[in-house]
């Protein structure tokens, strides 16, 4: 299985095995669907199960788009949906000899570029214990920025001195210095897990359009004399294209 990358910020304190900080994982799984199939969350988990234990399902079409009578009912194949989902993962951490992560910085009215901009220049300078600065990004979902050196031996220092003041624009600011750390998986085991609301609907044949056939499904399903129930969500991917599912944590 390809897990996405995430960049991701640890702001717990490790002081040895016993006590340490967790690192909780919320995982966000992308699935690919195949052509002619469908996932169909219901609002209760044993409507799921029924829909499943019944396996083969007999839905009826609107005729006003198809030109034989027969075409009008089409079998499908209702089987569980099973994902795979990290049970235990170990990240190996390296600190960078020539970044800096710069955190605490001031919410200010400018654009991000010119908050990188003023970085760039205040740390560029020797005399603020800086070098030449290689390159500089603000992380991802964060307000913190990583600062690399073109040159080792700079960013120790400044990681050493915790906090500098730096001027942006009429003020002088205290910003957090901080050691940038890169990670990588050196063990990662996974195990099976069955959505509990959600099924995948199989051999789905390509004989209405996507939104007639996505209404035809949920009306079907949504029957409780057929078995089904109230329907949280609908996704159709029609024969001879492919989707990509996403499943995140459920929280109901």
């Amino acid at each position: 299985s390809t897990l996405p990358e995430k960049k991701m910020i640890f702001k717990g304190l490790t002081v040895n095995k016993e006590d340490m900080s967790n690192l909780m994982l919320t995982p966000q799984i992308h699935y690919p669907l195949p052509g002619g199939s469908a996932l169909i969350t219901f609002e209760e988990a044993k409507v799921a199960q029924r829909i499943i234990e019944m396996r083969e399902h007999t839905v009826e079409l609107s005729c006003g788009e198809l030109e034989e009578l027969d075409q009008c009912r089409v079998r499908v194949q209702a089987v569980p949906m099973d994902i795979l989902l990290p049970s235990a993962l170990e990240i190996r951490l390296t600190q960078s000899s020539r970044s800096i992560l710069v955190s605490a910085l001031p919410s200010l009215d400018i654009s991000k570029e010119a908050l990188l901009d003023k970085l760039e220049l205040f740390f560029s300078k020797t005399k603020n214990g800086g070098s030449e600065v290689e390159s500089r990004e603000f992380l991802e979902d964060s307000d913190q920025v990583v600062l690399t050196f073109a040159e080792d031996g700079v960013a120790e220092p400044l990681i050493e001195r915790g906090r500098i003041e730096v001027p942006i624009g009429k003020g002088k600011y205290k910003v957090k210095i901080s050691p940038c750390m890169s990670g990588d998986i050196s063990n990662l085991q996974l195990q099976p897990s069955r959505c509990p609301r959600t099924v995948l609907l199989l051999g789905i044949p390509d004989v209405l359009s996507e939104e007639s056939m996505r209404d035809a499904l949920e009306i079907h399903f949504q029957r409780a004399s057929r078995g089904g129930g109230e329907v949280d969500a609908l996704a159709y991917v029609p024969a001879g294209r492919v989707g990509v599912a996403v499943f995140v944590e459920d929280r109901g």
